[in-house]
């Protein structure tokens, strides 16, 4: 027998609160980076890994990846690492122009599995993976997927689009022992069953939002639907299920179990069904509504989406919870169904159950329309949830909070 859902009995939606920010020190004023990178500051970060001892960040507008061996406890601790730069001080696309074997082009999605480092080096349409978490800045990754070398950088390995190419890939994720690439400019999701390949000539095995792995029009050349994306940008998921951050659409969209072929999603959070995805930028937020939502993660029964153009943060209990939805019902399989349209759409999800960095629903102002605070964002385009810990990119403020749940 199935557990209950994580909302039965217990709830970690309540007792949120910032703990440590990484980047420009500016509580009060304007967040605006230092002129010249240092280690401490970062410029227009899109994405974050947290785990217990490390910390990783893609510093993205200055090229590099930050890491943190240890746990940041105060306001502006410096990174121990920089990938794709020379040193902490050096900027730029492929490292300043030094190329692209160390370099990187505004980097997004960052993970760590099994004491591997993956990273999405979105705008050389590739993703990097370095066998072991560096521990000494300046070292090259030991595979690239995407690209048939370490100094290719072309789009889709300047053919057309394929089963082994990528264009702007921004997010990876691992979830139920599969690889997944939100493979943006493509308008698909890519999946490889057995884990994180190992080498760029594996084909994926599974595609998401395209009819086959040539095609890449924006929701499949029509108009959205349930196994559509205009703008995959990020990928979560529990053992049981799949989510989508679909940000051009302003949804998730679900599987549970994970899909083995292109299908229906079950699920949708964000819009009132598998077909809308319309915008309100001038009317106030709600709990069940997203606008550019970029990224989100699930861990141990909670969800966290970044509703990024609503300068927000909302979280959900139990959506997830061992294949069940949040009502406690088994999941409905979608991704055997033969085609798409052919499966079962469920519908929208439940409303949000908290919000963080804005006072209520209702408010969507960047910085609440006031000032850079302790507890504000301004376009959070990345997030990592473990355990009891948040860690979100705060794109807009040039930082990286990490907040924590008090009980």
């Amino acid at each position: 027998m199935r557990a209950p859902p994580a909302t039965a009995g217990r709830s970690r939606l309540a007792g949120w609160r910032p703990r440590a920010r990484l980047g420009a020190p500016a509580p009060g004023g304007l967040a605006l980076p230092a002129a010249r990178p240092t280690a401490s500051f970062l410029y227009a970060p899109r994405g974050v890994w947290l785990g217990e001892d490390l910390l990783v960040a893609a510093d993205s507008g200055n090229h590099r990846i930050l890491l943190w061996h240890g746990r940041p406890e105060r306001d502006g601790t410096p990174a121990d690492v920089v990938l794709g730069q020379p040193d902490a001080l050096s900027e730029g696309p492929a490292a300043g122009g030094r190329g692209p074997a160390r370099g990187l082009h505004l980097p997004t999605g960052v993970l760590v599995t099994e004491g591997r480092l993956v990273v999405a080096d979105a705008w050389h349409h590739r993703v990097l993976v370095w066998d072991r978490v560096p521990e000494s800045p300046d070292v090259a990754p030991d595979l690239v997927l995407g690209q048939p070398d370490a100094d290719s950088v072309e789009a889709n390995r300047g053919g057309g689009c394929g089963p082994t190419t990528f264009y702007w890939p921004f997010g990876v994720a691992l979830a139920g022992g599969r690889f997944y690439v939100a493979d943006t400019g493509n308008r698909r999701v890519l999946g490889w069953s057995d884990g994180l390949p190992s080498s760029p000539d594996t084909p994926a095995d599974l595609v998401l939002g395209q009819p086959d792995p040539q095609a890449r029009a924006d929701n499949r050349g029509g108009t959205p639907g349930p196994a559509s994306f205009r703008w995959p940008h990020d990928v979560t998921g529990s053992a049981h299920a799949l989510l989508v951050a679909d940000a051009g659409n302003h949804r998730l969209l679900g599987w549970s179990p994970h899909p083995t072929a292109d299908g229906d999603a079950g699920l949708v959070l964000g819009q009132p069904d598998a077909v809308t995805c319309g915008e309100s930028p001038y009317a106030g937020g709600r709990a069940d509504r997203l606008r550019f939502p970029y990224a989100a993660d699930w861990d141990d029964g909670l969800l966290a989406v970044a509703d990024t153009a609503d300068n927000r943060v909302l979280l959900w209990d139990g959506l997830l919870a061992n294949g069940r939805d949040a009502a406690g019902a088994p999941d409905t399989t979608v991704g055997d169904s033969p085609a798409p349209g052919d499966g079962p759409v469920r519908g929208s999800a439940p409303p949000a159950g908290a919000v963080l960095g804005q006072p209520t629903f209702a408010e969507i102002g960047e910085n609440r329309w006031t000032a850079v605070g302790p507890d504000t964002f301004c376009w959070p385009y990345g997030l990592s949830l473990r355990g009891e810990r948040l860690a979100v990119a705060d794109s807009g403020n040039n930082r990286i909070m990490i907040w924590e749940r008090h009980p």
